[in-house]
């Protein structure tokens, strides 16, 4: 079973999560089109989604360590920030296309722990 890195399993202090910032964030990475492919550009957003993701992953990891260990819909969230957890290591390609790619997954996987972290704070 993939379990998320043992460094994400120590969660950092208690971080105040600025969801705006991160929504202008994954919205600005969303937006981008593909041609033509502004490098610099999605460099930088690489590089804030990952700063994004490494707040917001400790805390849906320490998440799961409270569901229960045999449960399917467990086995797909832990498997989920193990894949997470596993992108942001991957270092940026080389290929402009392929960093397009990479910032989309990014975007989309710090979308849904956002989305899962103001769903927790909620309620």
């Amino acid at each position: 079973m993939d379990r998320p890195p043992a460094a994400t399993l120590d969660p950092p202090p208690r971080v105040s999560i600025d969801a705006a910032t991160i929504s202008k964030t994954i919205s600005r990475a969303l937006s981008m089109g593909v041609a033509p492919l502004d490098l610099n550009a999605l460099v930088e957003l690489d590089n804030e989604l990952r700063e994004h993701i490494a707040l917001l992953l400790p805390k849906e990891c320490e998440t799961t360590r409270h569901v229960a260990p045999a449960d399917a819909e467990a086995h797909r969230l832990r498997a989920r920030l193990a894949g997470i957890g596993r992108q942001t290591r991957l270092p940026l390609p080389r290929a402009g296309l392929l960093v397009h790619v990479q910032v989309q997954l990014l975007a989309r996987d710090c979308q849904w722990l956002l989305a899962r972290q103001t769903a927790e704070d909620g309620r």
